[in-house]
């Protein structure tokens, strides 16, 4: 049975440079850092004190003003992330009237979930009683609910649910939703992935796991992937979602193409609850499968997007899995975007693959910053600037604790 090809026709952001998808890659595309000092909620006493937060976030016309007020972060940037990834793709605020709602879905994950309305119903129920917690608190702690709401606006009525791995879960999310309309399921799924963790308790977690940087000092340097002086990463948020088609829904529609999707890989590493197989055989087969689906031979990539996470472990595994795969590294450009947005966990994956979209699109990639003493292993062609560069076939990475690996491969739409 031939395959059906599955297009990238919208791209939506909430990010450290705000809500438009062209101002978030230009900044990536200038090298700026997203990370700064916290000020949101006091954390002088942590040993880590800087993020990457979504900045200057207006819900505007996307969200009725009262829900505004109501809903957890991750639940906004989800519905106003997805709204304005159906404004780019043509069918949004009016939605066609030709547009089969029925076979229309939306498959957006999120890690952790509704974190701040969790925390503020843990807190007035030990210091207030139970009568104090929200009647919402439930609905807005679930990692459906972003999803689903946005589907309520919508009308959508296709698949619709969420994926919770980490953070792969951007990459889970698009890959799922790509097997739904490549099984006729679909014609057009909403998909990525959403995050609100950086909050007290999100942040004491992971100094807890003693993951993140603490570099307090030079916040906008403390994301260095690949970099000998790494000392963890720097924690982000926001949403990063795609609009897949069938190619021939957008074709009949006359939407804008800005990518083909061929295909994505997941495996699991099957070793330890938040450490990488340091062998990198759990990525390695997850590449492999990414390859197979796409049908595309490791020679034809030129381009990665990986997830270099800026960890001492994590770095290391991922470039050790590459090479098992693409035998020549030093004719492959490769880049982290988290060098200058951070990790924003479950929305990595869905901010990345935005991001590798635009480099297809624009025929620019975005340099990684903070790169001043490169591991040795590391061989890809790491560009500290932006390049022109075409590329033949892109992939993106994403891992997660718990060992899930996730990778998705894109190219430049041909006829």
């Amino acid at each position: 049975m031939k395959k059906k090809r599955i297009v990238v026709t919208g791209m939506g952001v909430a990010s450290c440079f705000g809500q438009n998808v062209d101002i978030f890659y230009n900044k990536l595309l200038a090298g700026e850092s997203g990370v700064k000092t916290i000020t949101d909620f006091p954390c002088s006493d942590f040993p880590t004190r800087f993020a990457a937060q979504v900045a200057d976030f207006d819900p505007g016309e996307y969200i009725d003003k009262k829900q505004a007020r109501r809903v957890d972060r991750y639940i906004a940037y989800a519905l106003v992330a997805g709204k304005k990834a159906l404004e780019h793709a043509g069918l949004y605020p009016v939605i066609p009237p030709d547009l089969d709602k029925k076979r229309a879905g939306v498959i957006l994950g999120s890690g952790m979930g509704g974190m701040s309305v969790f925390f503020e119903g843990a807190k007035n129920l030990l210091e207030k009683g139970y009568s104090r917690i929200t009647p919402f608190f439930v609905p807005f702690i679930l990692p459906n609910m972003g999803g689903a709401l946005l589907a309520v606006d919508l009308g959508f009525m296709g698949p619709n649910y969420p994926i919770s791995t980490a953070c792969a879960t951007g990459n889970n999310s698009i890959i799922a939703a790509a097997d739904h309309i490549a099984k006729g399921e679909a014609d057009i799924m909403i998909c990525g992935g959403v995050e609100a963790p950086i909050s007290q308790i999100g942040l004491g977690g992971f100094i807890a796991c003693k993951a993140l940087s603490e570099r307090n000092d030079e916040p906008t340097k403390a994301s260095r992937p690949f970099d000998k002086k790494r000392d963890g990463f720097v924690m982000g948020d926001g949403a990063g979602i795609l609009i897949l088609e069938s190619l021939e829904h957008a074709q009949k529609r006359n939407a804008t193409i800005y990518a083909e999707y061929l295909g994505g890989g997941i495996s699991c590493d099957a070793y330890h609850m938040t450490n990488p197989r340091e062998d990198g055989e759990g990525i390695a087969l997850c590449l492999h499968k990414a390859l197979k689906e796409a049908d595309v031979h490791p020679d034809q990539v030129n381009y990665i997007n990986a997830h270099a996470t800026s960890t001492p472990l994590g770095d290391i595994a991922e470039v050790t899995a590459l090479k098992k795969v693409f035998l020549r590294p030093q004719k492959i450009k490769m880049n982290a975007t988290k060098s200058m947005i951070g990790h924003a966990l479950g929305a990595a994956g869905g901010l990345e693959a935005v991001a590798t979209v635009k480099a297809i699109h624009t025929g620019y990639i975005h340099p990684t910053i903070n790169l001043e003493d490169p591991e040795s292993i590391i061989d890809f062609d790491l560009p500290t600037k932006a390049e022109k560069y075409a590329i033949e076939v892109a992939i993106s990475n994403s891992f997660g604790f718990g060992g899930h690996n996730a990778t998705l491969v894109f190219a430049p739409f041909k006829e």
